[in-house]
């Protein structure tokens, strides 16, 4: 089982205004968070999972609730908090890409506690996997770390930072923290953007995956948007795969899918292990890393974060017959 720590919350898609004199803008509500999308992937690809994290008892919680059960996704480690969902508010720039605001104070997903973590986790929990604000917000910042910190070495800890700069505040603050997490790392999976945003474009990808295997991380995999992906393991070159070419219809959710797909391709070759994943071929760290560029792939071709299933991915990376 591998275990996703983190926020589910509501995104709310605003449109564009319907008229130059309209007083109303359109609007969505979707179910949605980092790791609420990981957890989500996870289970559509076959990977068991569960949850580990605050969830509202208001009707937003009922419906983040809902659609997790639904999936398979267990919820046995979910405490229900009295606590609203946070909002995200999601709109697009000029250039096409997500903008996000996000209205959270207090909300159940920031509450979750070291109180809440379970004293003991069974066996079968091989992986847990945490991201996002989270990390840097108090206290379910401080619970995870100390989830992480307890828990490293025995299961594979893997760390996206997916950066929210309006919610965490002071960024150097943050990259110290991150520091922490990333000695615990087994996987660090990170998007360009993130440690564009992070460092202030003082550190290239390099760079930055040299700081947080410096700092004790293992695997460090760095996604670059429609150019693909490139890894770098604690030993030897780094790997690169591309992009796959895909007519985008936006990109809300593609890195949470290629860390769930990551992940659940690890987890079915049984490589999802402390022991294995160390020394993991250079042939098999590329497979896991085709399988969740399409992954991603087929969720920048819809929209909203609509992760794919198994039978999707497999289909697209099915060898081509000649005609």
């Amino acid at each position: 089982m591998i275990l996703v720590c983190g926020e589910a919350l509501v995104d709310v898609f605003v449109g564009d205004p319907e008229s130059p004199a309209a007083t109303a803008l359109p609007a969505e509500i979707v179910a949605g968070g980092s790791p609420f999308n990981v957890a989500l992937g996870l289970a559509r690809l076959g990977a068991p999972a569960a949850f580990l994290g605050g969830l509202s008892g208001d009707r937003f919680g009922e419906l983040l609730r809902g659609i997790l059960s639904r999936e398979g996704v267990d919820l046995s480690l979910a405490p229900v908090k009295a606590n609203p969902t946070t909002m995200s508010i999601v709109a697009r720039g000029a250039d096409g890409q997500p903008r996000y605001a996000f209205y959270g104070a207090d909300a159940a997903d920031r509450v979750f506690a070291t109180a809440d973590l379970p004293a003991v986790l069974v066996d079968d929990v091989r992986c847990i996997t945490m991201g996002s604000y989270t990390l840097a917000v108090e206290p379910v910042g401080e619970a995870y770390l100390a989830l992480a910190e307890r828990e490293a070495g025995r299961r594979v800890i893997s760390i996206d930072p997916n950066l929210r700069p309006s919610i965490i505040g002071d960024l150097d603050r943050w990259a110290t923290r991150f520091d922490r997490f990333a000695a615990t790392a087994s996987i660090v999976k990170a998007s360009d953007e993130d440690i564009a945003i992070a460092y202030g474009g003082r550190l290239a990808v390099a760079e930055a995956a040299a700081r947080w295997q410096a700092a004790g991380a293992g695997l460090v995999v760095v996604t670059c948007g429609a150019q693909g992906a490139i890894a770098f393991p604690r030993a030897g070159e780094p790997l690169e795969v591309p992009g796959r070419s895909v007519a985008v219809v936006d990109t809300v959710g593609a890195g949470d899918t290629f860390h769930a797909a990551l992940l659940a391709n690890l987890d079915a070759t049984g490589s999802l292990t402390p022991d294995r994943l160390a020394p993991l071929s250079r042939d098999r760290l590329g497979e896991a890393l085709t399988y969740a560029a399409a992954a991603a792939a087929i969720t920048c071709s819809r929209r909203g974060a609509d992760l794919p299933r198994a039978a999707e991915v497999a289909a697209v990376l099915a060898p081509k017959e000649r005609p």
